[in-house]
């Protein structure tokens, strides 16, 4: 497990176990990023009880001000926001230190203010250096989590962060407005978007209904396109708070937010491990090669070995990597878009398997029996099915089910396959 640095744990006097409010997961990545988690950027980030509160609620509100007026109050050494009416108008809304919450504060930027450093993910990317090319749609100070420091540890979303002057500015183009109350609200260019699956992060789960964050944690219907100027209706029967298995989507990167009781029923790294080991134990065969096929350690998960499985993603039939039926206009690549089964003679894609190792995606403890098509990320039957009926936010205005270990498009008819093993003959 990932925990920040010490500094920013507070533990409990009679355990020494840090107070975990939850943990946030990057969809995408298959247990640690491609070259490896390095300090703020990594695939996993647990928010853990800050030893002193670093929590702000909203205080005085300075209503039109000249831009120098609001100059000179967001310098003064405490968070604020400037909403930008017009060039000669900006309103200041001042906050305070809060004793009850700590905030966690997520972006690509990797400034100090930034607990997290999140970067595009690019589908099925094996190294970083696939991702650079990328014109990144993440704001800098993407969003920030208020957990409440005393139980339940209630945590809560506001889409935008502050900057290292303290500050959040919303410019002239940003959506912003006044509410009833004369209260100042907005979104942030591209939106910060949640989904709160229904009946939890369990066997039963069932894809809920994207909603876009606003500025001060207000919940909206999705704006015509990500950023467009004109706001979604408000919605005032749901909630920021987040609940297990919430999914946060900063416009080229996707986050699951898990609670601490959520990853207690959660397999662990040594589950799976356990059932890796279980399925080579069985030695299943290929029906072609009559070799025994293995899967390869959970380190190792980039690059195919001998013994590795393969799967012909129509049918579900798992050989070793054989040359049968390799369709001449196929010969080119390795794994050929069409092969056909010697099995059944179905005809389709002819992939490596690959363990799913990210534990936190899991929504049961289960056996791996179902591969994602088209990747080969092998997990549980149920877990499979739930990520399979997920609309993930794709670009400005689509959405579609994607692999959580690698980020790739669906395809087939339901986006994953049962796996057929051969059992060894003697």
């Amino acid at each position: 497990m990932y925990f920040p640095e010490p500094e920013n744990i507070s533990t409990t006097a009679s355990t020494k176990v840090p107070v975990k409010y939850g943990e946030l997961i990057v969809l995408g990545y298959n247990g640690s990023l491609p070259n490896g988690d390095r300090g703020r950027r990594k695939s996993r980030f647990a928010l853990c009880k800050r030893p002193k509160a670093n929590g702000v609620k909203p205080s005085t509100v300075h209503i039109a001000c000249s831009p120098q007026a609001a100059k000179a109050i967001s310098n003064k050494d405490q968070h604020s926001i400037s909403y930008t009416l017009s060039r000669a108008q900006t309103v200041v809304v001042e906050y305070t230190h809060d004793s009850n919450t700590d905030m966690f504060q997520i972006g690509r930027s990797t400034e100090g203010p930034i607990d997290f450093v999140v970067t595009d993910t690019v589908a099925g990317s094996q190294s970083n250096a696939d991702t650079q090319s990328v014109q990144s749609t993440i704001s800098r100070f993407a969003c920030r989590i208020m957990c409440q420091r005393t139980p339940p540890y209630t945590a809560r979303i506001y889409a935008a962060g502050f900057d290292s002057s303290k500050n959040i500015f919303l410019g002239e183009k940003a959506a912003k407005w006044k509410t009833l109350d004369g209260q100042m609200d907005g979104l942030t260019t591209n939106g910060v978007l949640v989904m709160h699956p229904r009946n939890g992060f369990t066997q039963d789960s069932k894809p809920g209904v994207w909603r876009e964050i606003s500025v001060c944690g207000n919940v909206f219907t999705l704006r015509e396109t990500r950023s467009a100027q004109q706001r979604g209706k408000m919605v005032e029967t749901e909630s920021q708070e987040l609940v297990d298995g919430s999914l946060i989507d900063l416009c080229g990167a996707t986050l699951l937010w898990r609670t601490a009781e959520g990853l207690s029923r959660t397999p662990t790294l040594k589950h799976l491990e356990a059932l890796r080991q279980e399925i080579n134990a069985a030695r299943p065969q290929c029906p072609v090669g009559f070799n025994t096929l293995a899967f390869p350690s959970m380190r190792r998960k980039d690059t195919p070995d001998e013994k590795q499985p393969w799967v012909y993603l129509q049918c579900g039939h798992v050989h070793g990597y054989h040359n049968w039926g390799n369709h001449r206009e196929e010969m080119e690549g390795r794994e050929g878009r069409q092969r056909e089964c010697p099995m059944c003679r179905a005809k389709g894609p002819y992939v490596p398997l690959w363990l799913g190792c990210e534990a936190g995606f899991y929504v049961d403890a289960a056996p791996p029996t179902h591969a994602f098509n088209p990747c080969g990320h092998v997990c549980s039957d149920k877990t499979a099915a739930f990520w399979s009926q997920i609309p993930l936010p794709h670009g400005t205005h689509t959405f579609h089910a994607a692999c959580p270990f690698c980020a790739q498009q669906l395809t087939g008819e339901q986006g994953y396959v049962r796996l057929i093993f051969q059992g060894p003959l003697d």
